[in-house]
């Protein structure tokens, strides 16, 4: 896969880059027949650069790794937007659910991305009505003034809420990416869920595929055992088992205890203690 002409991007520019990639892969799953979900406003959202690399490489054949992982956390969303009406998708990118989901009446939902991207999206789709209450916060999630914007635009951490983090912890260091479940830990309440996806050490590491190598920077090999140090009770999927195929990933993983062997995690977790580093100290 290329990349601005081979030329090696910073990491905040590939990441600006990757928004609009992961919108021109959804708007040629959208033009499928046999299509895991609908997103009408993808195209919309698509780059001529971004088209460029998507159409030179298609997802593979029976590993629809991005489609799939769309339709996983469609259904995680709608499953618990019910029972928590507040949303929160951090590294929002392009993602349209705001727009294109059936929410439940009174849903908020707050996406919160580089302003480069969210300006961009904004402006694109200004006079698209949403299905739910959409806030806008553009802030880089490594400033975390973030979290004062989410409180002061009515976000309530003392009822559940649904945290979505889509594509996002790979592009951390482990260090920010712990701070960031640190801080989420103190935003929620019991009963709250998140979904989230994972690499493994050696998929973080792997040159399989150069055009990601060298962006990512943090890898976890136990996704249950990094969630329940925040307090989350965690259902890990590899892509290809069942509640993570929908006939579209044919080809599994080897099972978790098969070693070196490069994985990706699909997880859902819910929120069962407060604050597990006070039940420890008590």
């Amino acid at each position: 896969m290329n990349q601005s002409g081979n030329k090696k991007l910073s990491q905040k520019d590939f990441v600006l880059l990757s928004a609009p990639l992961m919108a021109a892969y959804r708007a040629i799953e959208n033009q499928r027949n046999d299509r895991l979900f609908s997103d009408p406003f993808a195209a919309k959202l698509v780059t001529p650069e971004a088209e460029a690399i998507a159409l030179e490489d298609p997802e593979e054949d029976g590993r629809a790794y991005l489609a799939v992982r769309t339709r996983f956390f469609d259904d995680f969303l709608l499953s618990f937007a019910h029972v928590a009406p507040q949303v929160v998708s951090l590294g929002a990118g392009m993602d349209t659910r705001a727009f294109r989901l059936n929410w439940t009446e009174g849903t908020k939902y707050y996406e919160i991305d580089y302003p480069e991207v969210l300006n961009y999206k904004d402006a694109i789709l200004k006079d698209t009505p949403t299905t739910c209450h959409r806030y806008s916060i553009a802030i880089d999630l490594t400033d975390y003034c973030w979290v004062q914007q989410l409180l002061q635009q009515g976000y309530d951490k003392s009822i559940p809420s649904v945290w979505l983090l889509e594509g996002l912890l790979y592009y951390l260091s482990e260090t920010e990416a712990h701070a960031l479940l640190n801080t989420i830990m103190d935003l929620t309440t019991t009963g709250s869920w998140i979904g989230l996806d994972l690499l493994n050490q050696l998929c973080k590491e792997s040159t399989y595929d150069e055009f990601y190598h060298g962006y990512f920077h943090s890898g976890f090999d136990n996704p249950e055992e990094l969630l329940a140090t925040y307090g989350w009770k965690a259902e890990v999927l590899q892509p290809g088992e069942e509640g993570a195929n929908f006939n579209r990933y044919i080809h599994p993983f080897p099972p978790r205890n098969h070693e070196n062997v490069e994985r990706v995690f699909l997880i859902k977790a819910k929120k069962i203690i407060e604050n597990p580093y006070e039940k420890n100290i008590n």
